[in-house]
């Protein structure tokens, strides 16, 4: 199948699954969520099939792990262990998008900055201090978790000096996105649920992932990393 074709598929699911939410349609959820980030990994490999890279395999990984994991919070309601296991789930998902970046930013011969890591730092301590007291038996996987997304979140950071511009944009906006999803998801659940919460987490998830797809298929065919 074509890339467009699949770009076509992720826009359709994207419509039923928002259209889902506004009816309140759990049917429709539970169909079209896995299918937003399978529609994805379609278009990744339709539009890098006939490249070799080293990349391919992490990006691959990521998204197949993702996929995992919004199947599994699916449940969450019903049993807590479906929430832990969706967060290892996109645990191991962000570590595939880490290794992925961090070849990218090696190859590149991207120089860290210290104030990135002051910034991201910043942001996990303030998110982490306000989610604590109401985390309960959850305190320590929500610890790591916030951890590995925070060292994916700095690695995406310094990708922003790619020689590709438009690249740097898609990844670095689509690692921010992924921060706030989550964060939202944290405190819609540990702190307070609102209204808009399953909206913001969606929206922004959504968008992130199509952002990281989209930069990660520019890397791959520009042939940056072998």
């Amino acid at each position: 199948m074509k890339p467009q074709h699949w770009l076509y598929i992720f826009l359709a699911v994207v419509v039923s699954y928002f259209a889902g939410m506004f009816i309140s349609n759990e049917v429709l959820l539970f169909i079209f969520k896995p299918l937003l980030v399978i529609s994805l990994l379609g278009y990744f490999i339709s539009s890098t099939i006939q490249v070799p890279s080293t990349l391919k395999k992490w990006i691959i990984g990521a998204l197949l792990f993702s996929i995992a994991g919004d199947t599994l919070l699916m449940f969450a309601n019903y049993n807590e262990l479906f929430f832990i296991l969706g967060l290892v789930a996109f645990l191991i998902a962000h570590i595939f998008y880490i290794v992925c970046f961090h070849t990218i930013r090696t190859k590149e011969s991207i120089a860290g900055k210290w104030y990135v890591a002051i910034i991201v730092a910043v942001y996990y301590f303030l998110i982490m201090n306000f989610l604590l007291p109401h985390l309960g038996g959850l305190k320590y996987p929500v610890i790591v978790y916030g951890l590995v997304i925070s060292f994916m979140l700095l690695v995406a950071m310094h990708l922003y000096d790619l020689k590709d511009n438009l690249t740097a944009r898609y990844l670095l906006t689509g690692a921010i996105l992924f921060v706030v999803s989550d964060s939202v998801l944290a405190i819609n659940k540990f702190y307070q649920p609102y209204a808009w919460g399953g909206w913001a987490i969606m929206i922004t998830y959504t968008l992130a992932q199509w952002l990281l797809v989209k930069g990660c298929v520019r890397i791959v065919n520009i042939r940056t990393v072998q």
